[in-house]
């Protein structure tokens, strides 16, 4: 199929994994909306796909805001249909329990869970009457279980989880395959190795073009054989 006449959204396009999902989905030949809360600094990354030869569109996006969000899967859609969605906002932070303040809570909650439904249920709207179309949610291991010092981080990403299960046991009859993606490691970044530098620590770190890899094969998934939940780490990562 010729997907240059379809569209990929990104909500949550850092640096890292964002960045690399965004490249590989112009790689298969699709148009990109990536947003992020600071606009100016997709600058390199669209530089980069255009390079390549690829398109892209670069939003700066508030995740949390209603209207924004709206205004950015319907502009994606506008351009050409939506085919892909991916919510890819992280929000991790790590407080003592008694030291986590009730704005710390609402925020992570805020860009980790309730921005994720505001993409999910815009994306399905966009892509019930064609009756196809992916939506994929970066998820974590606290996600799946609540860590010392995570229980602002955890309960929003318990959340996402949720409603990505919810979505997906709604919409997937529908046509439209929906999936939780956990993310079980440490992401290969300067600031996580130094991190685990000052701690002391060596581990193997995930490459976030490993991670956009895993979103491609999902994407590429036959109708009659789709994964709601994958977790993905390193070879040798305890768990």
């Amino acid at each position: 199929m010729d997907h240059r006449n379809q569209t990929v959204a990104v909500i949550g396009a850092g640096d890292y994994i964002g960045a690399e999902i965004c490249k590989a989905f112009a790689a298969e030949g699709f148009t990109i909306f990536a947003g992020r809360r600071n606009g100016d600094k997709l600058a390199p990354l669209v530089a980069e796909i255009e390079a390549m030869g690829g398109r892209i569109e670069a939003r700066t996006l508030d995740a949390r805001n209603e209207d924004e969000v709206v205004a950015f899967i319907a502009e994606a859609e506008a351009t050409a249909p939506l085919e892909v969605c991916i919510f890819n906002i992280g929000a991790n932070v790590n407080f003592p329990f008694t030291e986590t303040t009730e704005r710390v809570f609402r925020k992570v909650w805020e860009m980790a869970c309730y921005a994720g439904f505001l993409t999910g249920r815009e994306a399905a709207k966009t892509m019930l009457p064609r009756n196809r179309g992916c939506i994929f949610f970066t998820g974590a291991t606290a996600g799946l279980r609540g860590g010392k010092g995570f229980a602002a981080f955890a309960s929003a990403k318990f959340g996402l989880r949720a409603l990505a299960e919810s979505a997906a046991r709604e919409l997937m009859p529908q046509g439209i395959h929906v999936a939780h993606l956990v993310i079980d490691s440490g992401v290969d970044t300067a600031w996580v190795r130094d991190r685990m530098a000052e701690a002391g620590k060596d581990r193997v770190l995930m490459d976030p073009a490993s991670v956009a890899q895993t979103y491609i094969q999902l994407w590429k998934q036959p109708r009659d054989a789709w994964t709601f939940e994958t977790q993905i780490r390193p070879m040798g990562e305890a768990w």
